[in-house]
């Protein structure tokens, strides 16, 4: 790999992710030591945490690299779209208006709700039994 390289941090739920782009590369992802279609196969999931390298036209001008931990696959998935739209905008500041359109710049706020006393979970309550 080349040494020259930007970082961008996604996180979504409780999953956070580092992305690295190093630049020179041929397109090549690896999240945890892992080729990316091993780590995320599910159909669509690799397409979907990539999607901002193509709305920019760049699927193949880098290799990413990506550190993820927590949460699940989804949260995951997410975790590293968000790293890689900020990766990205290290690299060129100009695709802030490109990306911003897509939706890949905004960090997701939705975490799982608190569970709450007297209540099986966060907001289900106990059946009513009236004997």
């Amino acid at each position: 790999m080349t040494t020259q390289y930007y970082e961008g941090i996604g996180r979504r739920k409780a999953a956070s992710a580092r992305v690295r782009l190093w630049t020179g590369g041929d397109g090549s992802v690896v999240i945890n030591d892992k080729p990316g279609e091993d780590y995320l196969p599910r159909e669509g999931d690799l397409s979907i945490a990539l999607e901002p390298l193509r709305m920019v036209a760049q699927e193949s001008a880098y290799n990413v690299t990506v550190k993820v931990a927590g949460g699940g696959i989804s949260g995951q998935r997410d975790a590293i779209q968000l790293g890689l739209a900020r990766a990205l905008l290290k690299v060129q500041p100009e695709w802030r208006p490109t990306l911003r359109k897509g939706g890949f710049l905004t960090r997701d706020a939705r975490i799982k709700e608190r569970k709450k006393p007297g209540l099986k979970r966060a907001r289900k309550a106990p059946t009513y039994t009236k004997r």
